[in-house]
Protein backbone atom coordinates (compact mmCIF):
# COMPACT_ATOMS: atom_id res chain seq x y z
CA UNK A 1 0.00 0.00 0.00
CA UNK A 2 1.39 3.67 -0.67
CA UNK A 3 1.09 6.48 2.08
CA UNK A 4 -1.10 8.37 0.63
CA UNK A 5 -3.84 5.55 0.43
CA UNK A 6 -3.18 4.33 3.39
CA UNK A 7 -3.71 8.15 4.47
CA UNK A 8 -7.30 8.07 3.17
CA UNK A 9 -8.43 4.53 3.95
CA UNK A 10 -10.25 3.73 6.30
CA UNK A 11 -9.48 3.40 9.72
CA UNK A 12 -7.09 6.18 9.16
CA UNK A 13 -9.33 8.60 7.11
CA UNK A 14 -7.60 12.05 6.37
CA UNK A 15 -9.43 14.20 4.01
CA UNK A 16 -7.82 14.02 0.51
CA UNK A 17 -5.88 17.84 0.92
CA UNK A 18 -4.95 16.98 4.32
CA UNK A 19 -3.34 13.55 3.15
CA UNK A 20 -1.33 14.63 0.26
CA UNK A 21 0.11 17.10 2.68
CA UNK A 22 0.88 14.56 5.33
CA UNK A 23 1.85 11.41 3.15
CA UNK A 24 4.79 14.27 1.80
CA UNK A 25 6.15 13.89 4.45
CA UNK A 26 6.80 10.55 5.24
CA UNK A 27 10.19 9.33 3.77
CA UNK A 28 9.25 5.59 2.31
CA UNK A 29 12.05 2.58 2.32
CA UNK A 30 12.22 -1.44 2.19
CA UNK A 31 13.49 -2.85 4.96
CA UNK A 32 14.75 -6.51 4.63
CA UNK A 33 13.40 -9.39 7.46
CA UNK A 34 15.54 -9.46 10.58
CA UNK A 35 16.53 -5.46 10.47
CA UNK A 36 15.45 -3.53 13.09
CA UNK A 37 13.87 -0.28 12.56
CA UNK A 38 14.26 0.61 16.45
CA UNK A 39 16.84 -0.89 19.36
CA UNK A 40 16.27 -1.16 22.76
CA UNK A 41 18.71 2.00 24.53
CA UNK A 42 19.28 3.55 21.41
CA UNK A 43 18.19 6.92 20.41
CA UNK A 44 15.17 6.70 18.39
CA UNK A 45 12.90 9.78 17.04
CA UNK A 46 10.92 8.28 14.44
CA UNK A 47 7.19 7.33 13.81
CA UNK A 48 7.06 4.31 11.94
CA UNK A 49 4.30 3.04 9.55
CA UNK A 50 4.16 -0.54 8.01
CA UNK A 51 3.04 -0.36 5.22
CA UNK A 52 3.54 -3.92 4.01
CA UNK A 53 5.11 -6.46 5.79
CA UNK A 54 5.42 -7.51 9.48
CA UNK A 55 7.23 -6.29 13.14
CA UNK A 56 7.40 -6.95 16.39
CA UNK A 57 8.33 -4.79 19.34
CA UNK A 58 10.26 -6.57 22.23
CA UNK A 59 11.76 -6.10 25.26
CA UNK A 60 14.91 -7.64 26.37
CA UNK A 61 16.45 -8.04 29.83
CA UNK A 62 20.29 -7.80 30.64
CA UNK A 63 20.78 -11.73 29.72
CA UNK A 64 19.45 -11.42 26.18
CA UNK A 65 16.13 -12.86 27.08
CA UNK A 66 13.56 -10.70 24.72
CA UNK A 67 9.35 -10.61 25.72
CA UNK A 68 7.11 -9.48 22.78
CA UNK A 69 5.01 -6.87 23.47
CA UNK A 70 3.33 -6.03 20.36
CA UNK A 71 2.73 -6.70 16.69
CA UNK A 72 2.42 -4.88 13.54
CA UNK A 73 1.12 -6.08 10.54
CA UNK A 74 1.07 -3.94 7.63
CA UNK A 75 -0.69 -1.75 6.73
CA UNK A 76 -0.26 -0.26 10.42
CA UNK A 77 0.92 2.52 12.77
CA UNK A 78 3.80 1.22 14.94
CA UNK A 79 3.47 2.14 18.60
CA UNK A 80 3.93 6.08 18.84
CA UNK A 81 6.92 7.50 19.93
CA UNK A 82 5.75 9.09 22.69
CA UNK A 83 4.58 5.42 23.96
CA UNK A 84 7.68 3.81 23.41
CA UNK A 85 10.53 5.94 23.96
CA UNK A 86 11.83 7.32 27.43
CA UNK A 87 14.24 10.76 26.61
CA UNK A 88 14.84 9.77 22.91
CA UNK A 89 15.64 6.33 24.19
CA UNK A 90 13.81 3.47 22.62
CA UNK A 91 12.16 1.19 25.40
CA UNK A 92 11.67 -1.29 22.49
CA UNK A 93 13.32 -3.33 19.71
CA UNK A 94 11.05 -3.19 16.72
CA UNK A 95 12.49 -6.26 14.32
CA UNK A 96 10.93 -6.84 10.88
CA UNK A 97 9.95 -10.42 10.31
CA UNK A 98 8.65 -10.13 7.09
CA UNK A 99 10.31 -7.94 4.36
CA UNK A 100 8.27 -4.16 5.13
CA UNK A 101 7.52 -1.35 3.09
CA UNK A 102 8.08 1.27 5.88
CA UNK A 103 7.09 5.07 5.96
CA UNK A 104 8.87 7.15 8.61
CA UNK A 105 8.84 10.71 10.30
CA UNK A 106 10.95 12.38 12.78
CA UNK A 107 8.37 12.75 15.73
CA UNK A 108 9.62 16.46 16.31
CA UNK A 109 8.02 16.95 12.39
CA UNK A 110 4.47 14.89 13.41
CA UNK A 111 4.53 17.27 16.23
CA UNK A 112 4.81 20.58 14.48
CA UNK A 113 2.40 19.59 12.04
CA UNK A 114 -0.48 18.50 14.65
CA UNK A 115 0.06 21.98 15.71
CA UNK A 116 -0.70 23.63 12.32
CA UNK A 117 -3.40 21.23 10.90
CA UNK A 118 -6.40 19.74 12.63
CA UNK A 119 -7.06 16.88 10.91
CA UNK A 120 -3.12 15.41 11.79
CA UNK A 121 -3.91 16.31 15.15
CA UNK A 122 -6.68 14.08 15.42
CA UNK A 123 -5.64 11.49 13.32
CA UNK A 124 -2.49 10.96 15.39
CA UNK A 125 -4.15 11.84 18.82
CA UNK A 126 -6.94 8.96 17.46
CA UNK A 127 -3.91 6.69 17.07
CA UNK A 128 -2.39 7.19 20.81
CA UNK A 129 -6.05 6.68 21.98
CA UNK A 130 -5.73 3.32 20.38
CA UNK A 131 -2.60 2.31 21.49
CA UNK A 132 -3.10 3.09 24.91
CA UNK A 133 -6.59 0.88 24.55
CA UNK A 134 -4.52 -2.08 23.18
CA UNK A 135 -1.98 -2.25 26.08
CA UNK A 136 -4.68 -1.78 29.06
CA UNK A 137 -6.18 -4.54 26.97
CA UNK A 138 -3.18 -6.69 26.83
CA UNK A 139 -2.10 -5.87 30.50
CA UNK A 140 -5.64 -6.79 31.90
CA UNK A 141 -5.76 -10.16 29.63
CA UNK A 142 -2.39 -10.67 30.95
CA UNK A 143 -3.74 -10.22 34.95
CA UNK A 144 -7.15 -11.41 34.62
CA UNK A 145 -6.98 -14.85 32.56
CA UNK A 146 -5.41 -18.31 32.22
CA UNK A 147 -3.24 -19.70 29.41
CA UNK A 148 -6.70 -20.71 27.40
CA UNK A 149 -8.14 -17.69 27.94
CA UNK A 150 -5.71 -15.45 26.89
CA UNK A 151 -5.25 -17.63 23.76
CA UNK A 152 -9.07 -17.25 22.94
CA UNK A 153 -8.78 -13.29 24.03
CA UNK A 154 -5.58 -13.08 21.63
CA UNK A 155 -7.98 -14.78 18.50
CA UNK A 156 -10.33 -11.73 19.48
CA UNK A 157 -8.41 -9.61 19.23
CA UNK A 158 -5.48 -10.49 16.82
CA UNK A 159 -7.63 -12.54 14.27
CA UNK A 160 -4.79 -13.10 11.53
CA UNK A 161 -1.71 -12.59 13.47
CA UNK A 162 -1.72 -16.76 14.72
CA UNK A 163 -1.28 -17.32 10.43
CA UNK A 164 1.41 -14.32 10.79
CA UNK A 165 3.58 -14.70 13.57
CA UNK A 166 5.85 -17.55 14.96
CA UNK A 167 4.13 -19.10 17.59
CA UNK A 168 7.22 -18.38 20.10
CA UNK A 169 6.47 -14.53 19.83
CA UNK A 170 2.42 -15.42 20.48
CA UNK A 171 3.87 -17.06 22.99
CA UNK A 172 6.01 -14.31 24.59
CA UNK A 173 3.22 -11.94 24.06
CA UNK A 174 0.64 -14.01 26.25
CA UNK A 175 3.18 -14.80 28.95
CA UNK A 176 3.32 -18.85 28.40
CA UNK A 177 5.98 -20.50 27.36
CA UNK A 178 6.25 -22.37 23.10
CA UNK A 179 5.09 -25.30 25.07
CA UNK A 180 2.25 -24.45 27.10
CA UNK A 181 0.80 -22.64 23.96
CA UNK A 182 1.27 -25.64 21.93
CA UNK A 183 -0.46 -27.88 24.48
CA UNK A 184 -3.10 -25.45 24.13
CA UNK A 185 -3.69 -25.45 20.96
CA UNK A 186 -2.96 -29.20 20.87
CA UNK A 187 -6.33 -29.35 23.29
CA UNK A 188 -8.80 -27.65 20.92
CA UNK A 189 -7.51 -29.46 17.78
CA UNK A 190 -8.53 -32.76 20.30
CA UNK A 191 -11.51 -31.40 21.70
CA UNK A 192 -12.79 -30.64 17.95
CA UNK A 193 -11.60 -34.11 16.96
CA UNK A 194 -13.96 -36.34 19.59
Amino acid sequence: MDILTFFTSAPNVLDREAARAFAAAWSVKSVEKGRRIAAQGEPDHLEHIILDGRATSQISDPEGRAVCVSFSAGPCVVTPNVARTRSGTSLVSIEVVADALVAQMDSRVLTELMLTSEPIREWANGILQQELASKADREWCLSALGGADRLAWFRKEFPRHENLFGHYLIASFLGVTPVTLSRLRGAERNMVNE
